[in-house]
């Protein structure tokens, strides 16, 4: 049997590594067949949540088991975490003078999160099946109406995961890709919250002005998102500026963050891949000047 015909049947060509039926719930979800009515609607709904409110959830989308997997593969990973308590802006990009002092770009907030980078992942990892199965990126493809789309040239910044802790905080920020899909492992006992604001920014226009709205406490276009363990979220992240509330209480916030782009060479800047994953490899300084838009960051 051939991986493709494998996949598709959601069989495994390795014996290690998890069968994607036993990852997604196919039975709930058909996504491996694109014609099946259940699949079309489940597209035209995200599709129909994307254009609204810049943001689409399908819940219960992964199996409790491979759940299970992905939080004991976290856990064996949790040493080798990056760590951040650094100040950012919104954009990632280092201070700048010359603006007012009260620029969007010169508001820096600190961030006490991880991530456990992309490059750890372990070899028959359930979050790598996910993310090297063509169909679920024909699927991501379909609900953001974008063709075609690809996985994230980023090394250490493709499908990591993120992990807070009591007392830990996500500021407001932009991702450096188009779409962002996130799979939440396992939910803080307290807080936690996902904010976005939908599209409040686009390739032509920064408004610098609705984003100092919402720094400075501003909640009209703020949006919030309760996720659950095994939820299935699809994000217009370059665009939607988004945080995570305070976590508190000791168990982590858990999160997996597949990540898809609509240029295949596209990387993070240096700058964003230091402040985000702890280094910059060769290819973020040699991949600098690809850019999918000429955005701030």
């Amino acid at each position: 049997m051939s991986d493709a015909l494998a996949l598709e049947q959601g069989t495994s060509p390795q014996a290690e590594t998890p069968a994607i039926s036993q990852i997604i719930d196919l039975e709930r979800y058909p996504i491996h067949q694109p014609d099946h009515p259940v699949t079309v609607e489940l597209i035209r709904r995200c599709r129909e949540e994307l254009d609204d409110v810049g943001c689409a959830l399908v819940p219960n989308f992964i199996r409790q088991d491979s759940l299970d997997r992905m939080l004991n593969e976290a856990h064996r990973l949790m040493d080798q975490t990056y760590w951040s308590e650094q100040d950012h802006t919104p954009y990632m990009t280092k201070d700048d003078s010359s603006l007012p002092v009260d620029h969007p770009r010169r508001y820096f907030q600190k961030r006490s999160s991880g991530f456990i980078n992309s490059d750890l992942l372990e070899p028959h990892s359930d979050l790598n099946a996910i993310y090297d199965w063509q169909g679920m990126t024909d699927f991501v493809s379909a609900c953001v109406g974008v063709a075609p789309i690809y996985c994230w040239a980023d090394p250490l910044g493709r499908n990591p995961y993120s992990v807070m802790n009591d007392e830990g905080y996500f500021p407001w920020h932009f991702d450096g890709n188009e779409f962002t899909v996130s799979i939440l492992v396992q939910e803080a006992e307290e807080g936690g919250v996902f904010e976005y604001c939908p599209d409040i920014r686009s390739t032509k226009t920064e408004n610098f002005d609705r984003v100092q709205a919402v720094l400075e406490g501003g909640r009209d276009e703020v949006h919030e998102l309760p996720l659950k363990p095994g939820d299935l979220q699809l994000f217009k992240g370059r665009f939607s500026m988004h945080r995570v509330t305070k976590v508190s209480g000791p168990r982590q916030r858990i999160i997996a963050l597949p990540t898809y782009v609509t240029d295949p060479e596209t990387v993070n800047r240096p700058e964003r891949a230091k402040q985000f994953y702890g280094r910059a490899l060769p290819v973020h300084y040699e991949r600098e000047a690809i850019r999918p838009d000429s955005l701030a960051d």
